[in-house]
């Protein structure tokens, strides 16, 4: 089997995102098994099924469809905001799943980490969209659980992460995330 690729869809625009920075740490932690390609979701237009139906989608969301069609699974890497899946993230999934019966997402594995400053660690958002994947026919791993809170403390100025345990645990969800994907894709073939 080559080497899965796997599409990664952060959650925040904000350039200095905590997101982003645990989405590379990730990465970095994935023993060399995926290979991650980063989906900018920033030139999204708001969806509009009026658009679809008109055949007048555009541009950007036909390209978006095309890049997902061709990834092998899926890492989610959002905050929360106001107890809720970010609308950013939120319409990709949308876009993604129209026009209907087209849906890029069908079957492909799924990983889910949420990142916030405060406490909780994104739980709320994290919930939210785990609904949403299971209508969109995402198999989203269930363990290890990642709720990664007060991120501001735990990476350096460089963003990468400070503490050996935090790593480890990092590691521990990259490598249930990896033994996901491939086991995944085998009964596929």
């Amino acid at each position: 089997m080559t080497k899965p690729v796997i599409g990664v869809f952060i959650g925040s625009l904000r350039k200095e995102s905590w997101s982003r920075k645990i989405a590379r740490n990730l990465e970095n932690l994935a023993s060399g098994r995926l290979e991650f390609s980063e989906v900018d979701l920033s030139l999204l237009q708001m969806y509009n099924q009026d658009l679809d139906d008109e055949g007048r989608a555009p541009a950007s969301w036909i390209e978006f469809r095309k890049q997902v069609k061709t990834f092998d699974g899926f890492l989610f890497v959002t905050p929360e905001y106001n107890r809720s899946v970010p609308p950013l993230l939120k319409n990709a999934l949308d876009i993604g799943s129209r026009p209907y019966g087209q849906s890029v997402w069908n079957g492909k594995p799924g990983a889910v980490i949420g990142v916030s400053p405060g406490a909780m660690g994104g739980f709320g958002a994290c919930q939210n969209l785990r609904q949403s994947l299971v209508v969109l026919d995402i198999p989203t791993m269930q363990q290890p659980e990642a709720y990664i809170g007060n991120v501001a403390s735990l990476l350096d100025e460089q963003g990468k992460v400070k503490e050996e345990k935090t790593k480890a645990f990092l590691q521990k969800i990259m490598e249930a995330y990896g033994n996901w994907v491939h086991l995944l894709l085998s009964e596929k073939q």
